[in-house]
């Protein structure tokens, strides 16, 4: 028996468990220092808020709650402790199958049905965005779906197809070629087209998206090492890309009739978990441009890499909601430039400026103690910013997320020996190998 997955899953337990006293104190503070918090008067809307586990289904929820919508929230079986349904912001929370069971569409049309909603806002994770596009198509007549269709989702997703429309657009991409055999990369002219390359799965991939080896290797047979070691087939598509230098950048867009009518871009990077809005109006002029020509309407996040040049490139767009929306916490107008078409007359909802940042504390005390040069940083990020989850007027989220919510999943890991790779307490979810 291999007891390394369940001793840590057994010590990261422990830890979650022993900073319920700091938790207590920090819950206990902000319900002390709490103001008047603003709350529409009821509209008789009902809205339905899929992926339920992560934050930005709880910021939705909060924004859609003071807005004076209703909300249901739903999850699966595996995330039915899911922090968030514990929120005041949530009225109804329902346990639906996994999104790629043919019984989602059927399980929520009855959730529609039951609950009367008017509105779905799916908050997809990459694996179920599309189940989540085919499922509108059910849905079609009894609400509102703000999610791209599955026609324009397939192609956004797709690496390849999206260089394509941003071609078509007039919109600039990194050179992208689309890769089927390993064979395509070892024929491939790295002599008159020397790069670097990188190689990027098409279908979502947890662990290798983070994998920016530059190719070619220094050596025919090191590329071809790591080439074939790569689950490369026709039916797990890659992409041969730029591999471009500069700054990098994350932003997410609500789209309505190809007008953006949410608007949020900050500095990205790997495993990042600090938002902090900015200004970048040629980053926002792509985004425009793109979502206006193919007429959009559904959540787009995309990312980019800006040359020391000042050149801007669209690497790829990721057709579901951005954690960077937490930074839209107590905007209510946000649920309005959702739902409605003419609700921002004046140009999209977004953040100020140099406004506060959001983080999750207990990723910056982790990552503190993992690292300690990045303390100082950390310690200077928590007190100028906003914690994601934590709130004084709704605060068993964030008690149930660390002492509820992560614990669950640890012990149904432990209980089956099955390894992890990382706990994400943004999007609450065990980070796995071939997860989702």
């Amino acid at each position: 028996m291999n007891l390394g997955p369940r001793l840590k899953s057994v010590a990261a337990i422990a830890a979650l468990e022993a900073t319920l006293p700091l938790n207590l104190a920090l819950v206990g503070a902000a319900v002390l220092r709490r103001g008047p918090l603003r709350r529409a008067e009821p509209t008789g809307r009902t809205v339905l808020l899929s992926g339920g586990k992560m934050s930005k289904a709880l910021v939705l929820a909060r924004l859609f709650h003071e807005a004076g919508h209703r909300v249901v929230l739903v999850e699966t079986a595996r995330y039915r402790f899911t922090a968030h349904r514990f929120s005041r912001a949530v009225d109804a929370f329902h346990v639906v199958p996994d999104p790629s069971s043919p019984e989602y569409a059927d399980a929520l049309l009855r959730v529609v049905k039951e609950e009367g909603v008017d509105a779905w806002v799916p908050v997809s994770s990459p694996a179920s965005s599309l189940p989540e596009a085919q499922a509108a198509e059910l849905l079609d007549g009894h609400c509102e779906v703000v999610h791209l269709p599955t026609d324009d989702l397939r192609r956004v997703d797709d690496k390849h197809a999206f260089a394509e429309m941003a071609a078509e657009a007039g919109l600039p991409v990194p050179a992208t070629h689309r890769i089927t055999d390993p064979q395509q990369v070892l024929d491939f002219d790295f002599t008159a087209h020397p790069g670097p390359w990188v190689l990027k799965s098409i279908p979502y991939d947890p662990v290798r998206r983070l994998d920016l080896t530059p190719l070619p290797r220094p050596t025919p047979e090191e590329t071809a090492a790591f080439v074939c070691d790569l689950p490369i087939s026709p039916e797990q598509p890659w992409i041969l890309q730029e591999l471009l230098a500069g700054t990098e950048w994350c932003t997410h867009g609500t789209a309505r009739g190809g007008r953006l009518q949410v608007w949020v871009c900050c500095r990205s990077s790997a495993w990042q978990l600090t938002y902090e809005q900015v200004e970048h109006p040629a980053i926002r002029q792509w985004v425009e441009t793109f979502v206006a020509h193919h007429g959009l309407t559904g959540q787009v996040s995309f990312d980019f890499m800006e040359a020391p040049d000042g050149t801007i490139r669209a690497i790829e767009c990721n057709p579901r909601t951005h954690s960077a929306i937490t930074l839209l916490a107590h905007r209510p107008e946000v649920a309005a430039a959702y739902l409605d078409d003419d609700a921002t007359p004046d140009g999209p909802v977004e953040p100020p400026v140099g406004g506060r940042p959001t983080y999750w504390l207990h990723h910056e005390l982790w990552q503190a103690l993992r690292h300690p040069s990045t303390a100082p940083g950390r310690v200077r990020t928590v007190l100028r910013g906003t914690e994601a989850v934590l709130s004084g007027h709704d605060p068993l989220p964030f008690l149930a997320l660390h002492h509820l919510h992560l614990p669950s999943l640890l012990l149904g890991n432990l209980r089956a020996g099955r390894p992890w790779l990382k706990i994400d307490v943004n999007i609450g979810k065990l980070v796995e190998p071939a997860g989702d």
